[in-house]
């Protein structure tokens, strides 16, 4: 991975600050506006910075207490806590990623001093994220006026950009949950959000993220990327899944260090736009899901590809 260069802070950005200014006809904020805006809750999505969506999950175990009962409206269940599910900004208000990044800083250490556990929902402008596994052949030659910008999370190097859904589920593990048990709740979920959708995908052995089988449209092609990170108990980062990002920019770079592969949306499969607006309902239901720690199915991963047909090498004889 390529580190900070001299005079850069660490996650300083390299190259140019935003991607090209044709990309889809969306608009976006100035980074100085943001700031001084802070995140943007979009009407119908979330409501005010300070009323974020709520979505309730069962109690597991000693992790959270239950609410008083005091407030609450006849018909909720005394045995649930909240998930705050909060929209930070969505297109054409997309989210610098390094204003996100000092958000993320700032729930998780509310998080961690006991807030309750809350679900960043967002669209970047174009980005490329590089995580800590990342080569340096990984990285975009022409990143197209995009920022590059070095993470402390886990994995390879991404994309971000409008048309892609961006999730940071920044949330307190219980003592049971492992990192990869946690990783594969959130992958479970990103294949239920694409199934409601009509697109069937899985895990890859050996692959992170959510994929489609490769058929007679191309090879393996990912739908949905995961890279986080966990510090103090509580987690950071989070997932991607395309829903009507431009793809092409995918082809500036190794997506997640996996030569050998595709990458696709929800759009590209379904042959019609699917907007993130349109799937945010089902990304609450699934995750408010498995982020409740109860024991679920797993859905059977893809079978692994078969190892190429060896060639017996013969010694010519003397």
């Amino acid at each position: 991975m390529v580190g900070p260069q001299r005079g850069q802070r660490p996650g300083q950005r390299d190259g140019q600050r935003s991607g090209p200014s044709s990309l889809r006809g969306r608009p976006r904020r100035s980074t100085r506006a943001a700031r001084a805006r802070g995140p943007v809750r979009r009407r119908g999505h979330g409501g005010s910075p300070d009323q974020p969506d709520r979505f309730r999950r069962p109690v597991s175990g000693s992790l959270h207490r239950p609410p008083s009962a005091a407030g609450h409206p006849p018909g909720v269940r005394l045995d649930v806590v909240a998930l705050d599910f909060r929209i930070a900004g969505l297109a054409p208000e997309t989210v610098d990623y390094l204003d996100a990044w000092e958000l993320q800083r700032r729930v998780h250490a509310d998080v961690v001093g006991g807030a309750d556990d809350t679900v960043l929902l967002l669209e970047h402008p174009p980005v490329f994220t590089a995580g800590k596994r990342t080569d340096p052949h990984e990285r975009p030659a022409d990143p197209g006026g995009a920022a590059v910008i070095d993470v402390d999370r886990g994995g390879k190097i991404t994309f971000h950009g409008p048309g892609q859904l961006v999730g940071y589920p920044i949330v307190r593990l219980p003592d049971h949950v492992k990192v990869v048990d946690y990783v594969r709740r959130i992958e479970e979920a990103l294949i239920g959000i694409c199934a409601s959708f009509g697109v069937t995908t899985a895990r890859v052995p050996g692959r992170s993220g959510v994929w489609l089988r490769a058929d007679e449209r191309g090879p393996e092609r990912k739908i949905a990327a995961i890279g986080l990170r966990v510090s103090r108990g509580v987690t950071m980062h989070g997932f991607s899944l395309n829903c009507d990002v431009d793809l092409g920019w995918y082809a500036r770079f190794v997506p997640c260090g996996i030569a050998d592969a595709g990458v696709t949306s929800l759009s590209a499969e379904l042959g019609r736009d699917v907007t993130v607006p349109e799937v945010l309902p089902v990304v609450r239901e699934q995750l408010a899901r498995y982020l409740a720690w109860e024991d679920y199915t797993a859905t059977p991963d893809y079978e692994a590809r078969p190892e190429p047909p060896r060639i017996r090498l013969v010694t010519p004889s003397a």
